[in-house]
C-alpha cells in the first residue's frame, strides 16, 4: 500500500532549496532542484550519516562524512566509499503542495 503525504508547499520549497522532513518516521530529503523535485532517505548508505547538508554540485549531493557522492535525480551512488545506492522517493505537485510517496508493503 502506498501514500502520499504532504510534505511541503510549492511556494516553500524554492528553486536550489532543500527540506528534511518526517514522513511516517523516515527522514526525507526533498529538493528543488531547476523546478524538478527529488526526495531521497536522509541517510548516507555507507554509514547511515545525514546526508542532507551535504554540498550540492548540480544533481549530486556529497556525504559531508566521507565524500560519497549520489545523484539526487536517481540515486545512483557514483563514488566512493559508498557503494550501495540512496533510497529514492516519487514526488509530485498536487493542489500547491509538494507530496512524497511511501510505499509501505
Amino acid at each position: 500500500m502506498s501514500n502520499w503525504l504532504d510534505v511541503s508547499n510549492i511556494d516553500e520549497l524554492t528553486l536550489s532549496t532543500r527540506r528534511v522532513v518526517d514522513v511516517e518516521g523516515i527522514n526525507v530529503a526533498v529538493f528543488n532542484l531547476g523546478g524538478e523535485y527529488f526526495a531521497i532517505k536522509d541517510e548516507c548508505p555507507h554509514d547511515g550519516g545525514v546526508l542532507s547538508n551535504g554540498e550540492l554540485d548540480g544533481e549530486v549531493i556529497i556525504c559531508p562524512r566521507h565524500g560519497a557522492r549520489f545523484s539526487i535525480r536517481t540515486g545512483t551512488v557514483l563514488g566512493p566509499p559508498a557503494y550501495e545506492d540512496l533510497i529514492t522517493f516519487p514526488v509530485r505537485i498536487s493542489q500547491g503542495k509538494v507530496q512524497v510517496e511511501i510505499d509501505r508493503t
